[in-house]
Order: structure tokens, then sequence, then C-alpha cells
């Protein structure tokens, strides 16, 4: 899928998982929440789109790269949360986590738990929060890791691919010089490289 169908969907799904009942609780439960997992290629725009569904949504964004996972780093991130729900005063939110799959093997069990139960270790993601991470395959990235069918089968994933006619309507609409979109109209395969 492209990154603007992306972003619509994440839309969705975050206005979904916040909407309330008649009680004011949640309508849909934390524990039934699956977390986004997006994956794409470097550079695609992943954090990006989360910046604009946070400001859209009108929630906070805590956004995180995580390469490597420590109790300190869990701690860390839980803090940053109340710390930014303190400074913004908006008690909802989005938490992405940016290179899951970096993690190592080891710390498989934690990230299980985190995008399961919204935990990591005793300490819980507030209520009111989205998690959506994201990733790179594997052809992007020789340290990461695919994940299993268990954990997978605990998030809704996202593939996204680089469209140039996309692309080129966010350009328009953030006004990026004129004489890049034309040289991208004479040399359509010069839109996306990576080259390793």
């Amino acid at each position: 899928m492209n990154i603007k169908r992306a972003k619509e969907e994440i839309e969705h799904t975050v206005k979904a998982y916040l909407a309330k009942d008649a009680l004011g609780e949640y309508a849909i439960p934390a524990i039934r929440q699956r977390p986004i997992l997006l994956m794409g290629p470097p550079g695609i725009g992943k954090t990006q789109v989360m910046e604009q569904v946070a400001r859209e949504c009108g929630v906070a964004l805590v956004a995180y790269t995580i390469t490597s996972v420590t109790e300190y780093t869990m701690s860390e991130i839980i803090a940053s949360i109340y710390a930014k729900m303190e400074a913004t005063g908006l008690s909802e939110g989005i938490l992405f986590i940016d290179e899951i799959n970096c993690v190592s093997e080891t710390l498989a069990p934690t990230m299980l738990q985190f995008l399961q139960c919204k935990t990591f270790g005793n300490q819980a993601v507030p209520a009111g929060w989205v998690i959506v991470a994201a990733g790179n395959p594997p052809e992007y990235n020789k340290s990461v890791r695919d994940f299993d069918i268990v954990t997978l089968d605990r998030v809704r994933r996202m593939d996204i691919e680089p469209d140039l006619p996309v692309w080129k309507d966010y350009a328009r609409a953030a006004h990026i010089h004129s004489a890049i979109l034309s040289y991208l109209e004479l040399h359509p395969q010069n839109f996306y490289q990576i080259n390793a």
C-alpha cells in the first residue's frame, strides 16, 4: 500500500481506539487494540506520517527509535509518555516505536509482551495511548529479524511501498520546488533508490 492509504488507515484506527461509549469508557478496551506495524523501506515517510496523524487527530506523539531495549529504555519510554501528557495537556496519544524489528532475539519476549499487553515489564502504557511500531524489511537493514507468527498475530501489519504520484501530491501541498517535480516527471526511475 502507499503511504497516503496507510495514513488514512492509521487515522481511522486511532479514532476507533480512542472512541468512548456513553459511560466515558473506551469502546474498544486496550487489551483488544492491536498495535499497528508499519513495514517499509527507510526514508519512505513512516515517522512523518505519524506526526501528521497525531496532529490531525489532536493527540500527542511520543516517538522512539529502538535498536536495543533495557529496563532503563522501558522506563524512559513510559516516563516520556507522562512527560508529554503533562507538557501538552493531552491525555491521549500515539506511542511510535521505530526499528522495532532490530531488537535482539533475546528481547523478543519483551517486545511480544509490549505488543500484546501494552506493558514494558511491570510498567503499562497509559490508557488512551495507541501503539504504532515500524521497521524496515531485511533487504534494507542487515540487523533486522523477522517477527515470529505469534508476534505477527498480535499486530496489524501494513507494508508500505514508494509511490511517486502520492509523493507528488504531498510535494505540491508542501511547496517543494517545482524543479524537483519537473525532474521526477522526466526521470521517475530516480524517485526512490537505496544503494548499499
